[in-house]
């Protein structure tokens, strides 16, 4: 089993960065392929970004391409999304997932965190 924590998000201006982290523990960190989703409220989760077991191959979902960058250290088994230029439409709750296939769909990823809030204002 794997267990992820997330935890940097909160409230911020639009045009603000964050960098949320995701702390995985029980299985080795470096086994899976690791990615984002966001959720909002009566609306599914969406991908945002996903990067490779090594760490390569960072991909990202049209909406933030340029604005977000996925990163991880397997080292700290932890894997971070940095979001710059936030925009009150990135307001939503932000989950990290783990799977062992190369996927943006939220059906092949096993393992989930318990998300973490981010609130953009205006």
């Amino acid at each position: 089993q794997l267990s992820l924590v997330e935890s940097g998000g909160g409230l911020v201006q639009a045009g603000d960065s964050l960098t949320l982290s995701c702390a995985a523990s029980g299985r080795s960190f470096n086994l899976y392929n690791m990615a984002w989703f966001r959720q909002v409220p009566g609306r599914g989760r969406e991908f945002q970004a996903r990067i490779f077991r090594d760490g390569s191959d960072p991909t990202y979902a049209d909406s933030v391409k340029g604005r977000f960058t996925i990163f991880r250290d397997n080292v700290k088994n932890t894997v971070y999304l940095r979001m710059n230029s936030l925009k009150p439409e990135d307001t939503a709750i932000y989950y990290c997932a783990a799977t062992s296939v190369w996927s943006d769909d939220d059906r092949t990823y096993p393992y989930w965190g318990q998300g973490t809030h981010v609130t953009v204002s205006l």
